[in-house]
């Protein structure tokens, strides 16, 4: 079957509204839609709190040796050779703040890269210069048959189910395959697409609407054209949304 080009609301079941805000409204993360999203955010404002405290921490402090120790007539300055009890509590402390950061990092990694739910759907997406072409198995529920159902910067899925999608970058008409990053903001998702890997990620959706998928790596002058959407639909809008594509393949 021949990919399907960009359609702006076909084949979306009422349920899905459009989610995509304004840039100019967004000033801060998007609303997270991924099961593993939150933990991520969580990380995210440890992190932030952390390094936050430290700055102004180091600013202040700053500030505070920049007057006390200023340059003053009849004052000669003092000079140090360092401080054995300070270095060593400047070098534990964040050392500790680094292996809390390792250990609660790796726990939201092991979920987000980990084994991958056998019930997941299957969906494969090759990226070239400038598209993101996504297959479907068919009814035969193979890859690479005729049933198959394509479409082009358009990526379908059900809400509540995991979602497996192995990531491949081609090169067609004379270009050559180079890397690309698939980005879903609000899933917290960003994959490098490497050329001769095939890389499997996974995701969960939590609700429905349209999202945006966007490609994190400058590939070339048409990179802009690799903006594509993701539209999340009930289980049922979903069967009904890959059914009807693949009536259009028969």
């Amino acid at each position: 079957m021949e990919p399907k080009p960009i359609e702006e609301a076909d084949h979306f079941d009422d349920s899905a509204a459009l989610n995509l805000p304004h840039p100019k409204t967004r000033w801060w993360l998007p609303p997270s839609i991924s099961t593993f999203g939150p933990k991520i955010d969580q990380l995210f404002f440890i992190i932030l709190g952390i390094t936050s405290v430290i700055f102004i921490g180091v600013q202040v402090t700053l500030l505070v040796f920049l007057f006390r120790y200023r340059a003053r007539k009849g004052v000669r300055a003092h000079y140090t050779h360092g401080n054995n009890r300070l270095e060593l509590i400047w070098t534990v402390i964040p050392a500790i703040i680094l292996v809390v950061l390792t250990v609660l990092s790796q726990k939201v990694w092991r979920e987000v890269r980990g084994e991958i739910p056998q019930n997941a759907v299957p969906i494969q997406i090759e990226a070239e210069q400038f598209a993101w072409n996504v297959r479907y198995p068919g009814p035969d529920a193979v890859f690479g048959t005729a049933d198959d159902v394509t479409t082009i910067n358009q990526l379908h899925i059900p809400v509540g189910k995991p979602v497996r999608v192995r990531l491949t970058s081609i090169g067609k008409e004379g270009k050559h395959a180079v890397i690309h990053s698939f980005f879903l903001p609000d899933f917290r998702l960003k994959q490098d697409v490497v050329p001769g890997m095939a890389i499997d990620i996974w995701f969960e959706a939590t609700r429905t609407g349209k999202y945006e998928i966007a490609c994190a790596e400058f590939c070339g002058l048409g990179h802009y054209r690799m903006r594509g959407f993701l539209s999340i639909h009930s289980p049922e809008g979903f069967n009904a949304w890959l059914k009807e594509q693949a009536t259009d393949v028969m």
